[in-house]
């Protein structure tokens, strides 16, 4: 049996910056741990301070190398830092395949920095599924900004835009990304789009596409356009220029209210999803009767409808 953990003491050390506090907390909430809820409570008073930035986009555009260069950015301009990097998951072991950790080791030994690789253990949408819960960790150890960086699965990956204040598309020259913007899927939910490796050949062109698509969408008055930029992260070039879109955007937000619907709708989702697990769990805490059910509906004795308010009436829901 795991020893039980005292939470406010770990909530405190992760408050002052103690990263293993923080890996701590985040492990709790991976492992899906018994205390989760004294958890959430204990954070709650100091969560909903942080921005959090997604950033998305097909493998190989440069996610990584461009979240070390806005770490880098952002720890110039004393600000504290989390990280979140989905990795896709081991189909044998059900680990993360490749850990960002290894790609952003010039801040490893910072103590305002704090990466976490986590597998998506088969979660769809780019995210792992402990990843909001995960951000309140981070969000309440007084990470001023926190950058989650997704899987890389191309257009299916949109869940982003469900934790993230800010997400920015990433996409490169060369490869096929000027198709995709035609097409609806991830290029929907940039709220800032970055052409990365500007330096080759089809930058401007990839560039002048989405700026086109985005001129097609129709906006009401005083609603948020999406940028276009060119940089090259590798180099660090035109990462300021993406800090500063980035700061207009969440400016943008918190005048317009934008930022507080969208941390709400946010907050439904995960209060939702909570309730459905917990109503699953509920359920099939009995499988003899699920068991019943089915064989009756497979016998034809009963219709599925049926059979489903038998489930939700025994488990007292």
């Amino acid at each position: 049996m795991a020893r039980s953990a005292d939470v406010p003491d770990l909530v405190s050390r992760a408050r002052n910056g103690e990263p293993r506090a923080v890996a701590r907390l985040i492990s709790m909430v991976e492992d899906s741990s018994p205390q989760l809820r004294e958890v959430a409570a204990t954070l709650a008073p100091h969560v909903g301070r942080a921005h959090i930035v997604g950033l998305t986009g097909a493998p190989g555009v440069g996610k990584s190398t461009t979240t070390s260069a806005l770490v880098a950015a952002y720890r110039a301009a004393g600000k504290r830092v989390g990280v979140l990097a989905v990795d896709p998951s081991s189909p044998f072991s059900g680990g993360a395949l490749l850990g960002d950790r290894i790609r952003m080791q010039e801040h490893a030994l910072d103590p305002d920095v704090f990466i976490r690789s986590m597998a998506s253990r088969g979660h769809l949408g780019g995210l792992a599924w402990s990843t909001p819960q995960a951000l309140r960790v981070l969000d309440g150890a007084g990470c001023d900004v926190i950058l989650v960086e997704t899987v890389g699965v191309g257009q299916s990956e949109v869940e982003v835009i469900g934790v993230a204040d800010t997400v920015v598309v990433l996409l490169a020259p060369g490869m096929g990304d000027g198709i995709q913007a035609a097409k609806a899927g991830i290029l929907e939910i940039g709220d800032v789009f970055a052409v990365n490796k500007a330096d080759r050949d089809g930058a401007d062109a990839t560039a002048r596409e989405l700026r086109h698509m985005i001129g097609l969408g129709e906006r009401l008055a005083g609603a948020w356009r999406p940028p276009v930029l060119k940089m090259v992260a590798a180099r660090g070039e035109g990462i300021d220029e993406l800090v500063a879109a980035i700061e207009k955007h969440r400016l943008w937000a918190i005048e317009s209210g934008a930022g507080l619907v969208r941390r709400e709708r946010r907050a439904a989702e995960e209060i939702e999803a909570l309730a459905v697990e917990a109503v699953r769990r509920r359920l099939v805490a009995d499988p003899a009767v699920l068991g019943g059910l089915a064989a009756d509906v497979a016998a034809g004795l009963e219709d599925p409808y049926q059979a489903a308010d038998r489930l939700l009436a025994a488990g007292g829901v």
